[in-house]
């Protein structure tokens, strides 16, 4: 073992804090579940005594002590100073940090447009061809994660500049397992069967569909999640990537085809509890809870993982909600899409120890110590998922694990005005009766009034 896997290495605190002074939350060789034979390889093979690394991203709070207890085993094992500042004004901070030349030396965005736009202003140095590879040959769906985290750099040529290190899924259909049983129902493993399932529960009397779309200032967003990944259902990833960044235009046939379908389920007032008004209305915190009334309101509700935190205080996952992957048609045949958001990490401020950290993601280790804890997701192929504290993050990482491409919530990535505007109003739009197409040359005509 190296002689810098120290027993002691990481404060926890909600600003900045240096990886040095605690112990290890899980001791080295005391859970077989862990790869600590990765944390040892690396271990012997980095020497960072003396030299320090400065990290700066969004997490704070308990998302920043979790970060903490994982950049102490990268202390532990090569002897470095490490410290992490968390702000909830990430985006505009490192931005300026870069200007003043003052940046960390990792920098972790939240998503990939504004390390796009950092990149192409020279204030990211690329991650080398070694790294992609890696990444193409460990990571599920490797290639998408390649694409997600390569930019064009000042001189136009494009580079990998980005590792995705934790992970979202949107992909995800959530149910009554005890509903589900009681009315005899499968879960459906294509879009096919997923809409004869729908079917099937009108016709015994039921509501297939809980669809809220109401979120303040935001209302409409959960719509998008719907079209994006119907979109990943329909067309190829080309397609998705080109509606995003306009090449394919937002009234394409193909876009507003999915729009369409979209509408099959949230404007059909058989399917949907309440009826089609209630879907723009109703708040999407409180949408799902049709689920647990007995009889069920409605039998499915499509959202992101976090759902669950809206779901009541008793229900217990595996008894009284479980989820199931949003199924791809298999008419279509492109694979096993999913779509979420995710992290990435970049150099900042190239050195030794900031190669170092970027190795150091590459073991399954750096992963699995935060599976042990909560609210990670990876699609490293390395992990043991005996290691996830939860039952639910499990299976939600198995889904991930099984993706044939991944994408990034397309909404997320667009200009503001339209991902954070015009689709979510022109999709309560089209809930309350627009036409598809007019809401979609709606759309385009904004964007193209921002050029």
């Amino acid at each position: 073992m190296h002689r810098h896997l120290l027993a002691s290495v990481a404060a926890l605190a909600l600003g900045t804090v240096t990886a040095q002074a605690q112990d290890l939350l899980f001791a080295p060789g005391e859970d077989d579940s862990f790869n600590w034979q990765s944390f040892e390889d690396f271990s012997a093979a980095h020497d960072l005594s003396g030299q320090s690394l400065t990290l700066s991203g969004p997490w704070t709070g308990l998302d920043a002590q979790l970060i903490n207890n994982v950049l102490a085993y990268f202390a532990a094992a090569t002897g470095a100073s490490v410290s992490y500042t968390g702000s909830d004004g990430f985006e505009q901070d490192i931005v300026i940090s870069a200007q003043a030349g003052s940046a960390p030396d990792i920098a972790i965005f939240p998503q990939p447009g504004l390390a796009a736009d950092m990149a192409e202003r020279g204030f990211l140095s690329p991650l080398g061809d070694d790294t992609a590879d890696w990444v193409r040959e460990n990571y599920s769906a490797g290639e998408s994660w390649v694409d997600l985290g390569t930019f064009a750099g000042p001189d136009g040529d494009e580079a990998l500049y980005g590792f995705f290190y934790k992970v979202d899924v949107k992909s995800l259909v959530w149910y009554s397992p005890e509903q589900f049983e009681e009315a005899g129902y499968d879960i459906p493993e294509t879009m096919e069967e997923l809409i004869a399932l729908s079917e099937q529960i009108v016709a015994d009397g039921g509501t297939p569909w809980c669809i809220g779309l109401g979120a303040g200032p935001a209302t409409g967003w959960p719509a998008t999640d719907w079209v994006e990944d119907i979109l990943l259902r329909t067309q190829p990833p080309e397609v998705y990537d080109g509606w995003v960044d306009n090449s394919v235009p937002f009234d394409d046939p193909r876009i507003v085809e999915a729009i369409e379908i979209f509408g099959q389920f949230a404007r059909n007032e058989d399917w949907v509890d309440g009826g089609v008004q209630a879907v723009a209305t109703t708040d999407f915190r409180d949408a799902p809870a049709g689920l647990f009334t007995f009889p069920p309101a409605c039998y499915m509700h499509k959202q992101a993982s976090f759902i669950p935190t809206f779901f009541p205080d008793e229900a217990e996952f595996g008894l009284d909600f479980d989820f199931f992957y949003f199924p791809a048609f298999a008419e279509q045949d492109l694979g096993s899409p999913v779509m979420g958001a995710g992290t990435l990490f970049a150099i900042t401020s190239d050195s030794e120890a900031s190669r170092a950290l970027i190795d150091f993601l590459k073991t399954p280790i750096a992963h699995e110590v935060w599976m042990a804890q909560s609210g990670f997701l990876t699609p490293h192929l390395g992990v043991n998922l005996d290691t996830f504290s939860d039952d639910s993050l499990r299976a939600m990482n198995a889904i991930l694990l099984e993706a044939t491409t991944f994408r990034f919530d397309g909404s997320d990535l667009m200009p503001g005005e339209i991902g954070a505007g015009a689709f979510w109003t022109g999709m309560v739009d089209f809930v309350t009766g627009s036409d598809a197409e007019d809401v979609a040359s709606a759309i385009q005509s904004r964007w193209d009034a921002m050029r």
